[in-house]
Protein backbone atom coordinates (compact mmCIF):
# COMPACT_ATOMS: atom_id res chain seq x y z
CA UNK A 1 0.00 0.00 0.00
CA UNK A 2 1.38 3.44 -1.16
CA UNK A 3 2.10 6.11 1.52
CA UNK A 4 -0.16 8.85 0.91
CA UNK A 5 0.59 12.30 2.43
CA UNK A 6 -1.44 14.84 0.13
CA UNK A 7 -4.81 14.49 -1.03
CA UNK A 8 -7.08 16.78 -3.78
CA UNK A 9 -10.52 17.17 -3.42
CA UNK A 10 -13.02 18.32 -6.70
CA UNK A 11 -16.44 19.03 -7.26
CA UNK A 12 -17.99 18.33 -10.92
CA UNK A 13 -21.16 18.05 -12.94
CA UNK A 14 -23.92 20.23 -11.22
CA UNK A 15 -23.27 21.80 -8.08
CA UNK A 16 -25.66 20.78 -5.06
CA UNK A 17 -26.37 22.32 -1.76
CA UNK A 18 -24.15 20.73 0.92
CA UNK A 19 -21.28 20.66 -1.70
CA UNK A 20 -19.50 23.28 0.28
CA UNK A 21 -19.94 21.67 3.93
CA UNK A 22 -18.23 18.03 2.49
CA UNK A 23 -15.34 20.32 1.08
CA UNK A 24 -15.26 21.66 4.50
CA UNK A 25 -15.15 17.79 6.10
CA UNK A 26 -12.67 16.78 3.52
CA UNK A 27 -10.51 19.44 4.16
CA UNK A 28 -10.42 19.96 7.74
CA UNK A 29 -10.51 16.26 8.58
CA UNK A 30 -7.85 15.78 6.34
CA UNK A 31 -5.36 18.12 7.80
CA UNK A 32 -6.66 16.84 11.38
CA UNK A 33 -4.89 14.13 10.06
CA UNK A 34 -1.41 15.76 8.78
CA UNK A 35 -2.61 15.27 4.98
CA UNK A 36 -1.85 18.03 2.68
CA UNK A 37 -5.15 19.02 0.98
CA UNK A 38 -5.27 20.46 -2.62
CA UNK A 39 -8.05 22.06 -3.84
CA UNK A 40 -8.88 21.48 -7.45
CA UNK A 41 -10.98 24.40 -9.17
CA UNK A 42 -13.01 23.89 -12.12
CA UNK A 43 -14.02 20.62 -11.95
CA UNK A 44 -12.30 18.09 -13.91
CA UNK A 45 -11.22 20.44 -16.58
CA UNK A 46 -9.48 22.40 -13.93
CA UNK A 47 -7.59 19.58 -13.35
CA UNK A 48 -6.30 18.74 -16.56
CA UNK A 49 -4.80 22.54 -16.79
CA UNK A 50 -3.30 22.44 -13.62
CA UNK A 51 -5.88 24.53 -11.59
CA UNK A 52 -4.92 23.18 -8.49
CA UNK A 53 -4.30 25.11 -5.27
CA UNK A 54 -3.16 24.10 -1.59
CA UNK A 55 -5.91 24.31 0.92
CA UNK A 56 -5.74 25.51 4.61
CA UNK A 57 -7.98 25.92 7.16
CA UNK A 58 -8.99 29.63 6.37
CA UNK A 59 -9.54 28.17 2.72
CA UNK A 60 -12.77 26.41 4.40
CA UNK A 61 -13.62 29.15 6.83
CA UNK A 62 -17.28 30.02 6.57
CA UNK A 63 -18.66 28.06 3.97
CA UNK A 64 -20.87 25.28 6.21
CA UNK A 65 -24.04 27.16 5.21
CA UNK A 66 -23.10 28.76 1.77
CA UNK A 67 -24.96 26.89 -1.44
CA UNK A 68 -22.97 26.08 -4.51
CA UNK A 69 -19.18 25.58 -4.27
CA UNK A 70 -16.14 27.35 -3.69
CA UNK A 71 -14.48 25.17 -6.15
CA UNK A 72 -16.46 25.88 -8.65
CA UNK A 73 -17.73 22.89 -11.43
CA UNK A 74 -17.59 22.52 -15.44
CA UNK A 75 -18.23 20.18 -17.67
CA UNK A 76 -15.08 18.53 -19.38
CA UNK A 77 -15.46 17.16 -23.19
CA UNK A 78 -11.46 16.64 -22.57
CA UNK A 79 -11.87 14.35 -19.57
CA UNK A 80 -13.78 11.98 -21.76
CA UNK A 81 -10.61 10.95 -23.90
CA UNK A 82 -7.25 8.75 -22.58
CA UNK A 83 -5.89 11.72 -23.63
CA UNK A 84 -7.28 14.15 -21.31
CA UNK A 85 -8.10 11.42 -18.38
CA UNK A 86 -3.68 11.04 -18.59
CA UNK A 87 -3.58 14.59 -18.38
CA UNK A 88 -5.61 14.69 -15.22
CA UNK A 89 -3.45 11.29 -13.40
CA UNK A 90 -0.22 13.35 -15.05
CA UNK A 91 -1.48 16.58 -12.76
CA UNK A 92 -1.69 14.99 -9.87
CA UNK A 93 1.36 12.74 -9.94
CA UNK A 94 3.42 16.03 -10.58
CA UNK A 95 2.51 17.14 -7.64
CA UNK A 96 2.88 14.20 -5.50
CA UNK A 97 -0.96 13.75 -4.92
CA UNK A 98 -1.81 10.09 -4.13
CA UNK A 99 -5.65 10.47 -3.87
CA UNK A 100 -8.29 12.69 -5.31
CA UNK A 101 -12.16 13.41 -3.40
CA UNK A 102 -14.62 13.60 -6.04
CA UNK A 103 -17.76 15.08 -4.98
CA UNK A 104 -20.71 14.73 -7.73
CA UNK A 105 -22.74 12.33 -9.81
CA UNK A 106 -22.66 9.56 -12.14
CA UNK A 107 -20.89 11.56 -14.84
CA UNK A 108 -18.23 12.55 -12.06
CA UNK A 109 -17.54 8.94 -11.11
CA UNK A 110 -17.08 7.61 -14.16
CA UNK A 111 -14.49 9.83 -14.81
CA UNK A 112 -12.92 9.14 -11.17
CA UNK A 113 -12.80 5.75 -11.94
CA UNK A 114 -11.13 5.92 -15.39
CA UNK A 115 -8.45 8.01 -13.03
CA UNK A 116 -8.57 4.85 -10.17
CA UNK A 117 -7.65 2.50 -13.38
CA UNK A 118 -4.46 5.32 -14.17
CA UNK A 119 -3.43 4.62 -10.68
CA UNK A 120 -4.59 7.07 -8.69
CA UNK A 121 -6.59 6.65 -5.20
CA UNK A 122 -10.25 7.91 -5.74
CA UNK A 123 -13.20 8.32 -3.42
CA UNK A 124 -16.49 9.57 -4.69
CA UNK A 125 -19.18 11.69 -2.92
CA UNK A 126 -22.73 11.76 -4.05
CA UNK A 127 -23.31 15.29 -4.81
CA UNK A 128 -26.36 15.80 -7.03
CA UNK A 129 -29.84 17.34 -6.42
CA UNK A 130 -31.52 14.52 -8.19
CA UNK A 131 -30.93 11.45 -5.49
CA UNK A 132 -29.91 9.71 -8.85
CA UNK A 133 -26.78 7.58 -7.83
CA UNK A 134 -27.22 3.90 -7.39
CA UNK A 135 -25.64 2.76 -3.97
CA UNK A 136 -26.84 5.61 -1.73
CA UNK A 137 -30.22 6.14 0.07
CA UNK A 138 -29.57 9.59 -0.66
CA UNK A 139 -27.12 12.01 -2.20
CA UNK A 140 -26.03 15.51 -1.31
CA UNK A 141 -28.46 18.42 -1.91
CA UNK A 142 -31.49 16.62 -2.44
CA UNK A 143 -33.39 17.81 0.53
CA UNK A 144 -32.24 21.09 0.26
CA UNK A 145 -34.21 21.32 -3.39
CA UNK A 146 -37.09 19.64 -2.29
CA UNK A 147 -37.54 21.82 0.17
CA UNK A 148 -37.07 24.54 -2.43
CA UNK A 149 -39.51 22.79 -4.42
CA UNK A 150 -42.14 23.02 -1.25
CA UNK A 151 -41.24 26.97 -0.98
CA UNK A 152 -41.89 27.76 -4.28
CA UNK A 153 -44.89 26.08 -4.71
CA UNK A 154 -46.23 27.15 -1.51
CA UNK A 155 -46.32 30.83 -3.04
CA UNK A 156 -47.72 29.46 -6.31
CA UNK A 157 -50.49 28.80 -4.37
CA UNK A 158 -51.40 31.77 -3.37
CA UNK A 159 -51.91 33.06 -6.94
CA UNK A 160 -53.58 29.64 -7.89
CA UNK A 161 -56.37 30.23 -4.84
CA UNK A 162 -56.71 33.85 -5.94
CA UNK A 163 -57.29 33.69 -9.77
CA UNK A 164 -58.73 30.11 -9.60
CA UNK A 165 -56.97 28.05 -11.60
CA UNK A 166 -54.40 25.31 -12.29
CA UNK A 167 -50.68 25.53 -12.26
CA UNK A 168 -48.20 23.11 -13.81
CA UNK A 169 -44.70 23.20 -11.70
CA UNK A 170 -42.01 21.46 -13.90
CA UNK A 171 -39.06 21.08 -11.48
CA UNK A 172 -35.80 18.91 -12.47
CA UNK A 173 -35.58 15.38 -12.97
CA UNK A 174 -34.93 14.42 -16.64
CA UNK A 175 -34.29 10.36 -15.53
CA UNK A 176 -35.29 10.50 -11.77
CA UNK A 177 -38.60 11.66 -10.49
CA UNK A 178 -37.56 11.71 -6.91
CA UNK A 179 -38.27 15.96 -6.50
CA UNK A 180 -41.09 15.78 -8.42
CA UNK A 181 -42.81 12.64 -6.24
CA UNK A 182 -41.51 13.96 -2.66
CA UNK A 183 -42.35 17.45 -3.23
CA UNK A 184 -45.46 16.71 -4.86
CA UNK A 185 -46.28 14.26 -1.78
CA UNK A 186 -45.48 16.95 0.64
CA UNK A 187 -47.41 19.72 -0.71
CA UNK A 188 -51.13 17.95 -1.71
CA UNK A 189 -50.20 18.13 -4.99
CA UNK A 190 -53.41 17.24 -7.37
CA UNK A 191 -51.22 14.66 -10.03
CA UNK A 192 -47.30 14.06 -10.10
CA UNK A 193 -46.07 13.25 -13.57
CA UNK A 194 -42.61 11.28 -13.45
CA UNK A 195 -40.57 9.83 -16.22
CA UNK A 196 -40.75 6.00 -14.12
CA UNK A 197 -44.68 6.05 -14.37
CA UNK A 198 -46.97 6.33 -17.34
CA UNK A 199 -49.43 8.34 -17.05
CA UNK A 200 -52.60 9.62 -18.42
CA UNK A 201 -53.70 13.14 -19.06
CA UNK A 202 -57.25 12.08 -19.41
CA UNK A 203 -57.35 10.60 -16.20
CA UNK A 204 -55.61 13.92 -14.49
CA UNK A 205 -58.40 15.97 -16.41
CA UNK A 206 -60.55 13.93 -14.98
CA UNK A 207 -59.35 14.31 -11.74
CA UNK A 208 -59.13 18.18 -12.31
CA UNK A 209 -63.16 18.83 -13.63
CA UNK A 210 -64.15 16.75 -10.73
CA UNK A 211 -62.53 18.38 -7.98
CA UNK A 212 -63.74 21.85 -9.59
CA UNK A 213 -67.28 20.87 -9.66
CA UNK A 214 -67.05 20.15 -5.70
CA UNK A 215 -65.72 23.55 -5.52
CA UNK A 216 -62.29 23.29 -5.64
CA UNK A 217 -60.77 26.64 -6.47
CA UNK A 218 -57.20 25.48 -7.68
CA UNK A 219 -54.98 22.94 -8.44
CA UNK A 220 -51.40 21.89 -8.13
CA UNK A 221 -49.94 19.73 -10.48
CA UNK A 222 -46.23 18.99 -9.98
CA UNK A 223 -43.90 17.66 -13.25
CA UNK A 224 -40.31 15.94 -13.53
CA UNK A 225 -38.80 17.72 -16.67
CA UNK A 226 -38.45 13.93 -17.94
CA UNK A 227 -42.04 13.44 -18.08
CA UNK A 228 -42.63 15.36 -21.28
CA UNK A 229 -42.50 18.50 -22.70
CA UNK A 230 -44.46 20.96 -19.82
CA UNK A 231 -46.20 23.23 -22.74
CA UNK A 232 -47.17 20.34 -24.29
CA UNK A 233 -48.72 18.75 -21.26
CA UNK A 234 -50.34 22.13 -21.00
CA UNK A 235 -51.91 22.13 -23.91
CA UNK A 236 -53.39 18.93 -24.34
CA UNK A 237 -54.68 19.47 -20.65
CA UNK A 238 -56.60 22.90 -21.43
CA UNK A 239 -57.98 20.92 -24.50
CA UNK A 240 -59.02 18.15 -22.38
CA UNK A 241 -60.64 20.28 -19.72
CA UNK A 242 -61.73 23.63 -21.36
CA UNK A 243 -59.92 25.15 -18.08
CA UNK A 244 -57.46 27.79 -17.78
CA UNK A 245 -53.68 26.35 -16.91
CA UNK A 246 -50.35 28.15 -15.94
CA UNK A 247 -47.13 26.87 -16.03
CA UNK A 248 -44.12 27.42 -13.93
CA UNK A 249 -40.59 26.23 -14.37
CA UNK A 250 -38.57 26.25 -11.14
CA UNK A 251 -35.38 25.78 -13.19
CA UNK A 252 -32.14 26.13 -11.63
CA UNK A 253 -33.42 28.14 -8.41
CA UNK A 254 -33.83 24.70 -7.38
CA UNK A 255 -30.05 24.07 -7.18
CA UNK A 256 -29.18 26.97 -4.68
CA UNK A 257 -29.27 28.18 -1.13
CA UNK A 258 -28.41 27.36 1.85
CA UNK A 259 -28.20 23.52 2.11
CA UNK A 260 -30.61 22.26 4.89
CA UNK A 261 -29.27 20.77 8.29
CA UNK A 262 -30.27 17.51 6.95
CA UNK A 263 -27.58 18.17 4.00
CA UNK A 264 -24.84 19.86 5.68
CA UNK A 265 -24.83 17.41 8.63
CA UNK A 266 -25.20 14.17 5.27
CA UNK A 267 -21.92 16.26 3.56
CA UNK A 268 -19.90 16.72 6.88
CA UNK A 269 -20.06 13.01 7.61
CA UNK A 270 -19.63 11.72 4.26
CA UNK A 271 -16.63 14.26 4.04
CA UNK A 272 -15.17 12.89 7.08
CA UNK A 273 -15.83 9.37 5.90
CA UNK A 274 -13.88 9.75 2.51
CA UNK A 275 -10.82 10.61 4.84
CA UNK A 276 -10.77 7.55 6.96
CA UNK A 277 -11.00 5.72 3.59
CA UNK A 278 -7.99 7.11 2.45
CA UNK A 279 -6.45 6.80 5.47
CA UNK A 280 -7.32 3.19 5.20
CA UNK A 281 -5.91 2.94 1.90
CA UNK A 282 -8.90 1.73 -0.33
CA UNK A 283 -9.43 2.92 -3.74
CA UNK A 284 -11.93 3.21 -6.07
CA UNK A 285 -14.59 3.50 -3.44
CA UNK A 286 -17.60 6.25 -3.20
CA UNK A 287 -19.43 6.88 0.12
CA UNK A 288 -22.79 6.25 0.48
CA UNK A 289 -25.64 6.31 3.11
CA UNK A 290 -26.98 3.17 3.57
CA UNK A 291 -29.87 2.21 6.12
CA UNK A 292 -28.87 5.29 8.00
CA UNK A 293 -25.10 4.10 8.54
CA UNK A 294 -22.18 5.98 5.97
CA UNK A 295 -20.33 3.19 4.92
CA UNK A 296 -18.23 2.76 1.98
CA UNK A 297 -19.20 0.68 -1.17
CA UNK A 298 -17.56 -0.01 -4.55
CA UNK A 299 -17.67 2.59 -6.82
CA UNK A 300 -18.96 0.68 -9.65
CA UNK A 301 -22.21 -0.02 -8.10
CA UNK A 302 -22.73 3.66 -9.14
CA UNK A 303 -22.85 2.77 -12.86
CA UNK A 304 -25.48 -0.69 -12.17
CA UNK A 305 -28.92 -0.68 -13.26
CA UNK A 306 -31.22 0.23 -10.35
CA UNK A 307 -31.63 -2.42 -8.07
CA UNK A 308 -35.60 -2.69 -6.22
CA UNK A 309 -39.17 -0.87 -7.23
CA UNK A 310 -39.51 2.45 -7.00
CA UNK A 311 -41.35 3.57 -3.95
CA UNK A 312 -44.57 3.05 -5.76
CA UNK A 313 -46.08 3.50 -2.54
CA UNK A 314 -45.30 6.90 -2.05
CA UNK A 315 -46.61 7.27 -5.98
CA UNK A 316 -49.73 5.34 -4.76
CA UNK A 317 -50.50 7.07 -1.71
CA UNK A 318 -50.11 10.65 -3.04
CA UNK A 319 -52.93 9.70 -5.73
CA UNK A 320 -54.80 8.21 -2.94
CA UNK A 321 -54.89 11.31 -0.87
CA UNK A 322 -55.77 13.98 -3.87
CA UNK A 323 -58.94 12.73 -4.34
Amino acid sequence: MAFIDKIAVLTSGGDAPGMNAAIRAVVRKGIYHNLKVFGVYHGYEGLIKGHIRTMDLRSVGDIIHRGGTILRTARSEEMRTEAGQQKAAAQLRERGIGALVVIGGDGSYRAAQKLAHLGINVVGIPGTIDNDIVGTDMTIGFDTTVNTVIEAVSKIRDTATSHERTFLVEVMGRNCGDIALRAGLAIGAESILIPEIEYDLKEVSEKLIKGFKRGKNHSIIIAAEGAGDIMEISSRLKEYTGLDNKVTILGHVQRGGAPSAYDAVLAATMGGKAIEVILEGKSEVMISLCKNEIVARPLHIAFEPRKGPFPRHLYDLANELSI
